[in-house]
């Protein structure tokens, strides 16, 4: 593979010698792949508790062929929001994209827009979740809302209804589903010009599920725990909120073992908890979570595999970027929780693997600080186009090679604004070593956010100390000095991305009330 792209481009050099002409140089196919929650403690090569338990050999081969970001975060971590921000380049205030109950405008430039026109086929592949139809691509079959994960229903723009309406029904599983569908579009592509493939898997959303295949991987085994898997509240560390627990996933899969037509329809029902105190329904909740969830994940990986094996086949490996990570991050337990949301590492976190064989060697690893916001601009570098003025992030390419520019951002900010009661609306700043956040607790106008608000409060990290944020040392003196630099530098980082919450006033007091606090 290696040996004939060499001849090729040693052709087209001796070509353009000859005729004095410069040859254009040709622009890379780019493949896309997204999955939802796939959080990095089940990818096995961000090491962990799990590492040894997942089942994800392409990841692995993805990893030794490509680059490994270790420090890629979300800036609003849940679905929607950050979807949207994938493809805007944008953050959650600008490009209106909030919380769930938001849609993404049509209207609004995105990456694919600017990649089509740019010469760029253009298609998406699965999971889309912006709620109205999808603008910039040439070719569209994307799941209605979360869609199913059993022979689900896809629309393209000939059987499009807004809503659940339309689209037509595919027999089998939805990450195998979503797989051959985008093979079978790269095969029929116009091979005249590059393309922009995104294939974007349900899994592995709640309710976890995963094909027969994967039905006995890890049976027999008990997993083990993460340390705070106990944790019964904000009194054993300090934090400010009660989270999304575990109890409450419990009470759905014996509320779906109940009612066959339940919202979710977890697999590997019944479930009971009959006879167990309340460390032992934890224990139990927590192993099946965590076996559903890596057996979901097992079944992407196979069909990230295939998607490789495709681009080997038709010869265009080497000129192909290939891009696999999730739209956030989620907690396996970690803090007795699961689902995302939060500031917190686990969920902040996006898992990120990129390979391209002409421009770097695998098997490395970054630890700058990329954000979602910068995906957009990597993709309109490879493609060879002057990065738009609506995009807010930066291109990365320099980084992936080794070559991180001197004024790369070492601190990020990050907004949650679906404020709940249990899991408040927050911002914060994270840089290479600590956290702060600050949960103002305010419903705002936003769609979807609970009207009942929650004390402000704050929360503080050493991630070097603490790397699992297990104490919250706000009120440590220790790091007095520390805290006030990173909240003169909240400030600026929020008046630098024009989050100044200048059409409410709620939270202009809150902030004037407890910033000193």
């Amino acid at each position: 593979m290696r040996f004939r792209f060499d001849l090729m481009a040693a052709a087209l050099g001796v070509l353009s010698a000859c005729t004095g002409k410069q040859v254009p140089e040709e622009k890379p196919n780019i493949l896309f792949i997204l999955s939802d929650d796939h959080t990095s403690q089940a990818w096995g090569i961000y090491g962990g508790i799990l590492k040894d338990y997942v089942h994800a050999p392409n990841i692995d081969r993805l990893a030794s062929e490509g680059v490994v970001l270790d420090n890629c975060f979300c800036t609003n971590s849940i679905c929607t929001p950050s979807r949207a921000t994938i493809l805007t380049g944008q953050y959650s205030h600008h490009n209106g994209v909030y919380t769930l109950a938001n849609a993404l405008n049509p209207d609004r430039m995105n990456i694919a827009k600017v990649l089509q026109g740019n010469g760029y086929q253009t298609a998406i592949i699965g999971k889309w979740h912006l709620k109205t139809q999808p603008a910039g691509f040439d070719y569209f079959n994307v799941l209605p809302g979360q869609g199913r994960y059993w022979n689900p229903i896809l629309k393209t723009k000939d059987n499009w209804e807004d809503g659940y309406g339309g689209g037509k029904e595919y027999e089998g599983f939805s990450t195998d589903v979503i797989a051959d569908l985008s093979i079978d579009w790269m095969k029929k592509r116009d091979k005249t010009k590059p393309f922009m493939m995104m294939c974007h898997f349900k899994a592995t959303h709640e309710p976890f599920d995963f094909p027969d295949r994967y039905k006995h991987l890890l049976d027999g085994v008990e997993l083990p725990e993460p340390e705070s898997l106990y944790d019964s509240g904000p009194e054993t560390t300090g934090r400010t909120f009660k989270g999304q627990v575990l109890e409450n996933l419990r009470d759905r899969y014996l509320e779906n073992t109940k009612n066959p037509n339940y919202w979710a329809q977890y697999p590997e029902l019944p479930f009971s908890v009959d006879g167990l105190d309340a460390r032992g329904q934890r224990k139990k909740t927590y192993q099946k979570l965590v076996k559903d969830f890596i057996r979901s994940g097992a079944a992407i990986d196979d069909n990230i595999g295939k998607l490789l094996d495709f681009l080997e086949e038709e010869g265009i490996a080497d000129n192909t970027v290939v891009i696999y990570t999730a739209d956030q991050g989620y907690f396996l337990g970690e803090h007795g929780f699961f689902d995302k949301r939060l500031i917190y590492e686990e969920s902040l976190r996006m898992p990120f693997v990129i390979r391209y064989p002409k421009e770097f060697n695998g098997g490395r690893r970054i630890d700058d600080i990329i954000l979602n916001i910068d995906f957009a601009a990597l993709l309109a570098d490879y493609a060879k186009v002057e990065k738009p003025d609506f995009i807010e992030g930066r291109s990365f390419r320099n980084n992936l090679k080794g070559e991180t520019p001197e004024d790369w951002r070492k601190s990020m900010y990050y907004r949650y604004w679906l404020h709940l009661e249990d899991r408040p609306g927050h911002f914060g700043i994270r840089n290479e070593r600590y956290k702060l956040a600050f949960f103002y607790g305010q419903p705002l106008d936003m769609a979807g956010a609970q009207q009942e608000t929650t004390a402000p409060a704050w929360e503080f990290y050493d991630l070097q100390k603490d790397p699992h944020e297990n104490y919250n040392a706000y009120h440590d003196p220790a790091y007095a000095g520390i805290i006030k630099e990173m909240k003169e530098e909240l400030i600026l980082l929020r008046k630098e991305v024009g989050d100044t919450d200048e059409s409410y006033p709620v939270m202009r007091e809150l902030v004037e009330t407890h910033w000193n606090n």
